[in-house]
């Protein structure tokens, strides 16, 4: 279920935790999963926002400290910093930028293949107001699914 409400009363939106949380059974092992998701250049691919562009500098595979640079477009292009901040082999991975919220990936082994979940915490956000004007809840669940989506049809 996608939500359009501007309000983000979203079963997959916990407000006291300030947590948007969306999952989705790939048909592949999680290391195949995370060996896509610790290579930058590769995040193009799955993108379901439609941000971004490429991949600017950085290592060819993350780990935990990494940063990297990423080419962006809402409305203007613009261009973005990434700090990993958890990462964890085959299991889970997840960047911050400047604005302080974690988007992260974790990876759960599942009968037939694995069970992906994609998380965007603004718990540590530094600018709320900012997420509220661009109704940033909504448009990162509706990408969220998108982007989970495209994951599994790379391994289909």
């Amino acid at each position: 279920m996608t939500n359009t409400s501007s309000s983000g009363d979203s079963p997959a939106h916990d407000p006291q935790r300030k947590l948007i949380s969306v999952s989705q059974f790939v048909p592949t092992a999680p290391q195949a999963i995370f060996d896509l998701l610790a290579s930058p250049e590769r995040h193009p691919e799955i993108d379901g926002s439609g941000t971004l562009r490429g991949r600017l500098k950085g290592p060819t595979r993350l780990s935990l400290g990494a940063k990297f640079g990423m080419s962006m477009r809402m409305g203007v292009p613009y261009r973005i910093t990434n700090t990993v901040v958890e990462f964890e082999e085959g299991k889970g991975i997840g960047w911050r930028h400047f604005g302080g919220h974690v988007w992260r990936y974790l990876l759960a082994p599942v009968e037939g293949g694995t069970l992906v979940t994609e998380q965007f915490d603004y718990s540590t956000n530094k600018a709320n107001w900012f997420l509220r004007a661009m109704n940033a809840i909504v448009n990162n669940e509706v990408a969220m699914r998108k982007t989970l989506l495209n994951l599994a049809k790379r391994f289909s």
